[in-house]
């Protein structure tokens, strides 16, 4: 991989993340369009996840830093329901995630048909929260469960984990500010999860990262962050002007290219 390579893989990590248009199913595209298989490199993976971790707690830090105030009152208030809402969202995906690992990674690898056809279905997706009626109401334990079986559904290449989790807030009546925060700050806990768990991998053997150097990974952790900072806040604006319906557009013509390209090929 080169720096010009890592540099436009971070970006459409960094962009992907936060915009509703699945951040694993363009990296596949993005990889196959380049010849190179960054999911295949661990440590490139960590990195650019990494930065995209970081970036969200740039923008959310003034409401990270109260919930963690909220934590140290050791009382049962605002900050400690929302992380017990958060925990509860992670459970689904921790338990597919552990169950089905190896499942799971056998749906990447150019598989170009499949993430198309999963583009699709975020199209939909995200045309549907748009019609959506009465979103006025808070996360609750229940929603936060749904909206944690729908970060479930977005491990697979093409669904976006943030179109999906938003979309699925919006159609269960969540009010728009607040599905796009409790999107955004759930995904902090299970990418650091998986970003560990893919660090280790890789220091029991060194040779998954064989062949990238470190002005490589600095370019694409840069890229990635630059990247994630101005989508997340992008995105946010995004919600609020109820604007999903260009990305279902923009998901549905991605996907139909990538699944009439992968069958003619």
């Amino acid at each position: 991989m080169t720096i010009i390579e890592a540099i436009i893989l971070g970006i459409i990590q960094g962009l992907t993340e936060f915009l509703p248009v699945s951040s694993s199913g363009h990296i596949e595209l993005g990889s196959f369009l380049l010849n190179v298989q960054a999911a295949d490199n661990l440590l490139f993976t960590v990195v650019v996840h990494a930065a995209t971790a970081l970036s969200t707690i740039v923008v959310f830090r003034k409401d990270i830093a109260a919930i963690i105030k909220d934590l140290f009152k050791f009382q049962w208030n605002d900050g400690t329901q929302f992380i017990a809402k958060i925990l509860l969202s992670m459970i689904p995906i921790g338990v597919i995630g552990v169950m089905f690992e190896d499942q799971i990674e056998m749906l990447f690898g150019g598989k170009i048909v499949f993430v198309g056809a999963m583009l699709l279905v975020t199209a939909a997706l995200l045309a549907f929260s748009h019609f959506a009626s009465k979103r006025d109401g808070n996360v609750t334990f229940p929603k936060a469960l749904v909206i944690g079986i729908a970060q479930t559904i977005a491990i697979m290449p093409g669904i976006s984990r943030s179109g999906s989790t938003i979309a699925t807030a919006l159609l269960i009546g969540v009010e728009k500010e607040r599905a796009t925060r409790f999107s955004f700050l759930m995904v902090l806990l299970p990418i650091l999860g998986a970003s560990g768990i893919k660090l280790l991998k890789y220091l029991e053997d060194p040779s998954l990262a064989a062949g990238i150097s470190m002005p490589v990974l600095s370019a694409g952790f840069i890229a990635a962050f630059v990247a994630g900072l101005a989508a997340c806040i992008w995105m946010i604006n995004i919600v609020k002007k109820g604007k999903l319906i260009y990305f279902a557009v923009y998901c549905a013509i991605v996907g139909l290219i990538a699944v009439i390209g992968g069958l003619t090929m």
